[in-house]
Parts: structure tokens; C-alpha cells; sequence
């Protein structure tokens, strides 16, 4: 079964909507390092209409540009790129799909599939949401700055239970920013005040 992860930048409020503002001063070597890893476990790029637009509006031109990043957008150029959009679209940048059918059939298939490594949904804040609500995200790979965006959507939406997620692994950079790898978990045990006022 391949592994599906989420990687996104995020702030320390929440927001998961990357502002230049307040990403760029902490973007180093570390996390070079550490997205590099994360696009490493996959061989599918799991993406939304927006981000797809974004990538393909950039990473092929520095391709060509044969500047120093141009590796990695070869790198990208080269994986599969599945598209989750509600229109259909013209894609130029190539491997690039659409998603057929329903979203969930279509993810879990994915998963299931032998010939695949793992899936990778760079960004896609709306796609991770209800991929998180179905169950099928096995990590979320958060890039934590020291600030408080204080605007810009959130990476998690008003729910009716609670996500409950187990520590992986961590690490903090020197800029401040701490990775925090999360997989699905449990609550570690049962408790309301009754069972904890003993214990403040």
C-alpha cells in the first residue's frame, strides 16, 4: 500500500495559505533539505486545480532555464502529476492527469496501486481537508515558522470530532522552524476533569 503525505508550510496560528511575507525569511538549507525528503517518498504528485496552476506556471521554465533548481523542477517534471479540479483543464507541463470519477475511489486506488511508491500532495490545503476527513492521509508533514500569519486560510476546517494525530518525528532548525512529522493516532486515554484535576 503507498503511502500518502502531506507536506505544507505552515505558521504557528495555523495558517497553511503561504504569505512571502512571513515564509521566505525562514526558508534555509534545513528546509530545502527537509522538502527534499518529503518529495523523495513519492513517485505521484497528489495536487489541486490552484497549485497545479502555480507549479506548471513556473517549475517548467526553470527546467529549461537550466538555472541551480533546475534539478528539482526536472525532478517534478519527470513524476506523475495527478490534477483533482471540478473542470476540466488543458495541461502543458507533462505526466499531468485528471483525477476520473469520485475522489475518494479514485485516491484509494491510487494507494492500492503496486506500481506506486508513494503520493506526495504538496500544498492543496482544500484536497488535504477532505482527504484528512476520509481517512486516507498517513502523514502530515508540517514545516512550523515562529509567527503568527494572522490571516489566510487555515489547514484545519470546523469538524464535529476532533483529529487526533501521533508524533513521528520532530526537528528544529536554526531559523526557529520546527518540523513536525504526524501520523493518524488515538487519544492516549480516556479522560474528562474527574480523571485529571488530581494532577494540575
Amino acid at each position: 500500500m503507498a503511502k500518502l503525505v502531506s507536506t505544507l508550510f505552515i505558521s504557528a496560528d495555523g495558517v497553511a495559505e503561504i504569505d512571502p511575507e512571513w515564509h521566505f525569511p525562514y526558508f534555509d538549507d534545513n528546509m530545502g533539505r527537509a522538502v527534499s525528503e518529503d518529495y523523495d517518498t513519492a513517485d505521484v504528485l497528489l495536487i489541486g486545480r490552484e497549485t497545479y496552476g502555480s507549479f506548471a506556471g513556473a517549475w517548467p521554465d526553470r527546467e529549461a532555464a537550466g538555472g541551480e533548481d533546475a534539478p528539482f523542477a526536472k525532478q517534478l517534471g519527470d513524476m506523475r502529476k495527478v490534477v483533482v479540479s471540478r473542470r476540466p483543464l488543458e495541461f502543458t507541463w507533462r505526466n499531468s492527469e485528471l483525477v476520473q470519477g469520485d475522489l475518494v475511489a479514485a485516491v484509494t486506488a491510487l494507494k492500492a496501486d503496486p506500481g506506486i511508491k508513494g503520493l506526495l500532495i504538496p500544498g492543496s490545503i482544500s484536497l488535504v481537508q477532505l482527504l484528512l476527513a476520509a481517512g486516507l492521509v498517513d502523514e502530515l508533514r508540517l514545516l512550523v515558522h515562529p509567527v503568527a500569519a494572522r490571516r489566510g486560510r487555515r489547514l484545519f476546517d470546523d469538524g464535529d470530532s476532533a483529529y487526533h494525530l501521533r508524533v513521528v518525528a520532530t526537528e528544529a532548525f536554526p531559523t526557529g522552524v520546527i518540523r513536525v512529522i504526524y501520523a493518524p493516532g488515538e487519544a492516549p486515554f480516556p479522560a474528562g476533569y474527574e480523571e485529571t484535576k488530581g494532577k494540575v
